[in-house]
């Protein structure tokens, strides 16, 4: 019997740890941490938003708009939960899946996603036509300055950006209708509009907060880079994850480069 013992203290393959973190270059890890903290922030969101269904939601159920805010703040709340590590998912998983801690500098690197206000990949293609909107236009986007400019400050989304999304998708024109059905200034589809918490698409106020949460959605999932977010904004994150990046897609390339000509022209103006 004596044979047959095993002798666990001096099997190497046992006693030592598994090195997993070598199968990851920088890159990849920032990768992995930022999907890590993703995946924290939106657990926490759903939780919050599976509390707020018990109690009739922080604006009650009969409140003009309480969907929309709701909503805002369960984010909000969820972004600033992950960020002061609360939970410590997101540490857990980077963990697991890379044997290694996840650094004070890594969670540095990677909290423009939890607060998209640090926008790059601004310049438009060299080939791309210079625009210029009409009075009328102008006009009509001057009457929305101040949603526009609330929508701003609650999702950390530079004003000009938004007003550059709203003159490409509806030229200001709150009643506007695509083809395929997308409605009001900043182009909601039925479905998104409802998972951003508007209730009413053709109120600028509401259209305007949801346009822009979903922006600030897709800035966030691509990491402050506004080309990949407007892509996602018009051909869907789907696509921008399929082609690996903006999708080869005319429209798509020219509504990018549309977008970026009007953020240059009221850039300018604000100068």
């Amino acid at each position: 019997m004596n044979d047959l013992s095993l002798k666990i203290e001096n099997n190497k393959h046992l006693s030592r740890p598994i090195e997993t973190n070598s199968r990851y270059d920088q890159k990849q890890k920032d990768k992995i941490a930022s999907a890590a903290k993703q995946f924290e922030s939106l657990l926490t969101s759903m939780m919050l938003k599976s509390m707020n269904k018990t109690t009739g939601g922080m604006f009650g159920e009969e409140g003009y708009g309480s969907d929309m805010f709701d909503s805002i703040f369960e984010q909000e709340i969820a972004s600033k939960m992950s960020e002061t590590r609360s939970l410590g998912i997101a540490e857990m998983l980077y963990k697991k899946i890379t044997g290694e801690e996840l650094s004070s500098e890594m969670r540095h690197k990677i909290s423009v996603h939890l607060n998209p206000g640090k926008i790059h990949n601004t310049q438009p293609s060299s080939d791309s036509t210079k625009v210029q909107p009409s009075t009328s236009a102008i006009e009509r986007l001057n009457n929305y300055e101040k949603h526009i400019e609330e929508a701003a400050s609650t999702f950390g989304i530079d004003k000009n950006v938004i007003k550059s999304i709203i003159m490409t998708e509806s030229a200001a024109n709150n009643k506007a209708v695509s083809g395929a059905r997308a409605k009001g200034l900043m182009q909601l589809m039925d479905s998104t509009a409802t998972d951003m918490g508007v209730r009413n698409v053709f109120n600028p106020k509401e259209n305007i907060f949801g346009g822009t949460k979903y922006f600030a959605q897709m800035l966030r999932q691509y990491s402050g880079d506004i080309k990949l977010a407007l892509a996602a904004y018009n051909a869907g994150p789907q696509n921008v994850e399929k082609f690996n990046g903006v999708p080869p897609f005319g429209e798509t390339k020219n509504y990018i480069n549309k977008v970026l000509g009007y953020l240059e022209h009221f850039n300018k103006r604000k100068e």
